[in-house]
């Protein structure tokens, strides 16, 4: 699987805590497929906004996992800009770092 450079142990990593607490992250992987289904609003609209948290709380994992759903999902480079901003009122000066991230692993990702 292609990571986004500078964030290739995110899969391992995952890998390695649902090793050690095995009930524990089948129960939150779940929760998140239920979660992450379409309802009142889309799945592509509900990675939107968990992309959008993960810039402003500086996830740097999550923002390539829901970057790589997001281009699966076709979102565009001018989605992916428009969720930045809204991050970046949010989570403030950091976040143009991790929405710069976000924006480079859009542009690796969707070639």
């Amino acid at each position: 699987m292609d990571h986004v450079k500078g964030l290739e142990n995110v899969v391992e990593n995952s890998k390695n805590l649902a090793g050690a607490l095995p009930e524990e992250m089948k129960a939150f992987r779940a929760f998140s497929g239920e979660v992450y289904k379409d309802g009142v609003l889309t799945v592509k609209e509900k990675e939107f906004v968990t992309l959008g948290i993960a810039i402003a709380v500086r996830c740097e994992g999550c923002i390539e996992a829901h970057v790589r759903n997001l281009v699966n999902l076709k979102a565009t480079r001018e989605e992916i800009a428009e969720v930045i901003s809204v991050a970046v009122v949010m989570g403030g000066g950091p976040s143009t770092v991790y929405g710069a991230k976000a924006l480079e692993a859009f542009d690796q990702l969707s070639k």
